[in-house]
């Protein structure tokens, strides 16, 4: 059964009129799938698909710096961004595993952004840092986007915590924030109980006593767990996939309607471009 909660009636608008945008986001496995290479395919895949979505804000997890600047260059070649010079963020979270070059995640915007924050979240039993990365807009500083790639090790619960504190955190400052990434943790699962909205309650996600929405969570295929982001496995709910790729946002800063669509992974890199599908999404929002 679904619940009244799941259904966007159920949620106020947090104020009359607001602003629609458009998520894209891929956790591109840069080193191990494609060993830091800008020609293999991903990234000229990954500009056409961001494109062709038209997308406002991207996220990268799992990307190499030369596959960012790259990427940086082409989109800025497009005229995608408003301003050239100023729409884009990157987060070292190992220095030299890509032929020597850092390893980390990313945020673009197509329009200009302020000064990125970079919270270190606790430390995992690897060398690599993991960290939550936002960036706020320049013409609404209130907005920010963040990019978020949480261990799948010993301490995800401890880097889940963290990351929904900080959320928090910019709520309490009166900020608007969308979160998306790897979180390693699927909607299902008792840990992220304390993101997903307590108006939530559907048979794939039950039990949630948070104040988040999760932009998928109204996928009619999976009510409340949405459509799978990785491939080749039966984890997860719905008879299908795991889902662990999720884009958040704070029930109080939804403005209207949002939804979610999962993309099959391209095959077009001499084999598949990563082990993760790129996640895309169109929230309204109040700033």
């Amino acid at each position: 059964m679904i619940a009244l909660g799941l259904l966007l009636g159920s949620i106020t608008p947090a104020s009359a009129a607001g602003t629609t945008y458009k998520v894209w986001s891929w956790n591109v496995s840069g080193w191990v799938m494609n060993k830091a290479s800008i020609s293999t395919g991903m990234v000229s895949g990954a500009v056409s698909s961001i494109q062709a979505r038209d997308a406002d804000f991207v996220v990268l997890t799992e990307v190499c710096r030369q596959q960012y600047k790259e990427i940086q260059r082409r989109l800025a070649a497009t005229g995608w961004p408003q301003d050239s010079t100023n729409f884009s963020r990157f987060a070292a979270q190992r220095e030299t595993v890509c032929n020597g070059q850092a390893f980390g995640e990313a945020i673009f915007s197509r329009l200009p952004l302020g000064t990125a924050s970079s919270v270190l979240l606790p430390q995992d039993e690897t060398v690599e840092q993991r960290k939550l990365l936002c960036a706020p807009l320049v013409a609404r500083p209130k907005l920010r986007v963040c990019a978020v790639h949480v261990t799948p090790y010993s301490t995800n619960v401890a880097q889940l915590d963290k990351v929904l504190a900080t959320l928090e955190q910019h709520n309490a400052n009166g900020d608007t924030t969308l979160v998306a990434g790897d979180f390693n943790a699927q909607p299902s699962w008792a840990r992220l109980d304390k993101y997903y909205d307590a108006a939530l309650t559907t048979d794939h996600n039950g039990q949630n006593r948070g104040n988040y929405r999760e932009l998928d969570d109204t996928d009619a295929n999976c009510p409340g767990y949405g459509e799978a982001t990785t491939e080749n496995n039966t984890s997860g709910a719905c008879n299908q996939a795991a889902k662990i790729d999720l884009i958040f946002v704070r029930k109080n800063h939804l403005a209207g309607p949002y939804s979610a669509d999962s993309l099959a992974i391209a095959q077009s890199c001499a084999g598949p471009c990563s082990d993760h599908r790129i996640l895309t999404a169109t929230v309204t929002l109040d700033r």
